[in-house]
């Protein structure tokens, strides 16, 4: 997954950044995840419905019926267990790559899929930090497009749970200022090399 991502940037380009997320933080996102309380509820729920159901009758002759609806009915801590289960291939297909150009991030779990970002297309670079990441260390940075969905949503991107979440930080708020402004409020109508609004990057 890295060396397609990594074959996605432009020969042009530099990279500024590489990496994964924390790992440990990365799993501890997944175990206490919203679903966590809901799944535990549903689960206890369901225990105290099947040990009712035992001591009413014979359990062997509700077993035909109570098996198959209670694999149907625990769905919800089916889904919670699996996106458990499936966090360590997630964690290995996610890889984060910043170039002096844009933002490349790839993911997934069964079907693999790689975002990418230019700077001159994003608006906003926030750093988010939750219970976990203080707890470990590291950050998230997320990436605001200033180009919105077909359903007028803004799009958004985030470089998650890296331990170089300040550095990176500065580094890609410095880049998508330059460029983004640059964009926005070019001068020289844009020649090989355009001073821009007051900025440093050189196109």
């Amino acid at each position: 997954m890295v060396e397609d991502l990594k074959a996605l940037v432009d020969e042009k380009e530099h990279i500024m950044y590489e990496g994964k997320p924390n790992k440990k933080c990365f799993i501890f996102e997944a175990i206490f995840n919203p679903l966590l309380p809901f799944a535990i509820i549903w689960l206890i729920f369901d225990g105290m419905f099947i040990g009712i159901a035992s001591f009413s009758g014979d359990i062997s002759k509700l077993a035909f019926f109570l098996i198959p609806f209670f694999l149907l009915h625990l769905m919800p801590v089916w889904l919670y267990l699996g996106g458990i289960i499936f966090t360590v291939k997630r964690y290995k297909n996610t890889y984060y790559i910043v170039t002096d150009r844009a933002v490349y991030i790839s993911g997934g779990v069964i079907s693999k899929h790689i975002q990418n970002k230019p700077f001159a297309e994003l608006s906003h670079v926030d750093l988010h930090r939750g219970f976990f990441d203080q707890k470990f260390g590291v950050g998230d940075i997320v990436l605001t497009s200033s180009q919105r969905t077909t359903d007028d949503i803004t799009a958004s991107l985030s470089i998650n749970s890296i331990s170089e979440y300040q550095e990176v930080y500065k580094m890609v708020k410095k880049l998508q200022t330059d460029i983004y402004t640059d964009v926005m409020y070019p001068n020289d109508k844009r020649p090989s090399e355009n001073h821009g609004y007051n900025t440093e990057y050189k196109g």
